[in-house]
């Protein structure tokens, strides 16, 4: 099974979490001082959101998948887009070990494929005073230089 992942930068955690524990109508499954994260089963979504020193906004989006065979399913589909896949395997990024493939849409959006294998204690295994974020350089891009559109 697959599962939409939103991970979104925010400025504050402690006063984003009431908005979005309303708005789902449940409480994180992950909460720590930087992260929160609600896995949703309806809407069947993983919505993250950090503050960890990254433009506020949109900081990926991603597909998260129940197997490795699943994750095999989507490096195929990844393949046959045009473009950069970055592999990632065993990788610490926020409060979990996992598999993943990364690439970045027409519009520059980075989006990663991932396969969680186990959750790991310290963001990133780095030091707290580190901003570290888990999208690769190559495919990381700042949200806030898209040139956004007004909507009438």
């Amino acid at each position: 099974m697959k599962r939409m992942h939103i991970h979104v930068a925010v400025e504050n955690i402690p006063s984003s979490i009431p908005f979005y524990t309303k708005m789902f109508g449940v409480d994180p499954t992950i909460l720590k001082s930087d992260y929160a994260k609600w896995q949703l089963e309806d809407p069947k979504v993983n919505f993250a959101i950090s503050a960890r020193g990254a433009a506020v906004g949109i900081n990926h989006l991603g597909i998260q998948v129940d197997e490795s065979s699943e994750l095999g399913e989507m490096k195929s589909r990844l393949d046959q887009i045009q473009g950069e896949v970055i592999e990632e395997v065993g990788t610490a990024c926020c409060y979990s070990e996992s598999d993943k493939y990364w690439v970045n849409d027409p519009a520059g959006i980075p989006w990663e494929t991932f396969h969680t294998l186990n959750s790991i204690p310290v963001f990133n295994n780095q030091p707290p005073e580190s901003n570290v974020c888990c999208v690769p350089a190559p495919v990381a891009i700042s949200i806030n230089s898209i040139k956004k559109s007004s909507c009438k």
